[in-house]
């Protein structure tokens, strides 16, 4: 946990906000300029560009009381019965969306192959959890009610999500193990896997909290802005689960630099602890967010390799099997 981060991310993510003092409204605001950026052409400097060989389409889901938005990443080639991969963005729960994701997610689809659907989910503070998991899971099930129409094999899906949407696809894994349908995998990049009291216990909190990427500031803003008081912070926290056990297999993608470092490694030491197959793939010079920012931060290529070898190995062995 030493070491400076890459000199264009620090450059360019040099953060001017007061995140203590934000009020609801303005958080909302903040959102919705920061977000139409990210979904813009010419931040695609910072957040790559998309795979030529994957098309992206955008569809409406309608879910009891509210519609969402999926952007959906297939190849242009696509055969039916592609593995499913559901998607979710980071933010803190209160930013973010899915267009942020299109240089990974694009990837995937083109080279795993598979259909990846990422998840415009509600956010914070309008929206306050368990609002995006709902959301997560809620798409799960509709996609799975009519796999024909998605072109997706209904036995070979994973979760996959980056910093607060790691958040949720773990939150969705649990809940299908419970429930239904069976996962074959998930990979949770720089995931916040503990937003109880002890949220800030852990020493890369305080070691990379001043890092670009995530601050400890915007932790401590995630977390009032879309915790209400009536929610047990244990029942949104993965690592406060009592058992981990019989889990899909885990890949867990964490950065030396990045407040998030311990919270994704204690995590794959309770899955493991607990039976669950479980690895660790740490990456030097990474910040929070690396993934989604591939023109700042090169760790993010080696690391896009390693979650399509991983979904590769547990996707198309069950379709082929």
């Amino acid at each position: 946990m030493t070491g400076k981060a890459p000199l264009g991310a620090r450059i360019v993510l040099r953060d001017k906000l007061d995140w203590e003092e934000l009020t609801a409204e303005q958080v909302t605001a903040m959102s919705e300029k920061v977000n139409r950026l990210r979904a813009s052409r010419a931040v695609r400097i910072i957040t790559g560009l998309p795979d030529r060989r994957a098309r992206i389409t955008q569809h409406t889901l309608a879910l009891p009381g509210r519609s969402i938005t999926l952007r959906v990443h297939r190849p242009r080639d696509a055969a039916p019965g592609l593995p499913l991969v559901l998607s979710f963005h980071g933010g803190g729960f209160i930013v973010g969306t899915a267009a942020q994701n299109d240089w990974l997610n694009s990837h995937l689809a083109a080279r795993c192959p598979a259909v990846v659907v990422s998840v415009e989910y509600r956010l914070a503070p309008r929206h306050p959890l368990p609002a995006p998991v709902d959301d997560g899971y809620d798409t799960l099930l509709r996609i799975l009610d009519d796999p024909a129409r998605w072109g997706v094999e209904p036995t070979a899906v994973a979760v996959l999500g980056e910093s607060a949407g790691g958040t949720i696809a773990a939150l969705v894994a649990l809940r299908a193990r419970k429930d239904g349908p069976p996962l074959r995998a998930q990979v949770l990049t720089y995931p916040g896997t503990d937003w109880s009291e002890t949220m800030e216990d852990y020493p890369s909190i305080t070691a990379n909290g001043g890092n670009p990427g995530m601050s400890a500031a915007e932790w401590r803003t995630a977390k009032r802005m879309s915790l209400p008081a009536t929610l047990d912070p244990d029942s949104v926290s993965p690592i406060k689960f009592d058992n981990l056990a019989g889990l899909p297999p885990t890949l867990v993608v964490v950065g030396d630099l990045d407040a998030a470092l311990d919270q994704g490694r204690a995590y794959v030491e309770r899955l493991r602890s607990d039976g669950t197959d479980a690895r660790l793939a740490r990456y030097p010079k990474a910040i929070h967010g690396f993934l989604s920012m591939p023109g700042l931060v090169p760790a993010a290529r080696p690391a896009r390799r390693e979650i399509l070898a991983f979904l590769r190995d547990h996707l198309h062995a069950t379709t082929s099997s």
